[in-house]
């Protein structure tokens, strides 16, 4: 399953980051490491983007960038 697909409210585990080089670096960068846990706060009105909390901290992500990250449910 991958964060895009992921409900709002919903605990994930991220299992790894894909996409380019520069996107993986930045997210890993952001906190967005294999093992941490990410709840999806809420959608934009429109779908896009996606508001997360990951650890302590809200960050927003495009739901196009939100499908490179596979996550299990927690």
């Amino acid at each position: 399953m991958n964060l895009a697909d992921a409900d709002i409210g919903a605990a994930v585990t991220v299992r790894c980051v894909g996409g380019e080089r520069s996107f993986r670096r930045r997210l890993l960068e952001l906190g967005v490491v294999p093992g941490v846990s990410i709840t999806v706060r809420q959608v934009a009105p429109l779908g896009d983007p996606l508001e997360l909390r990951i650890r302590g901290c809200s960050l927003s992500i495009r739901k196009n960038e939100a499908a490179f990250i596979e996550v299990d449910p927690s």
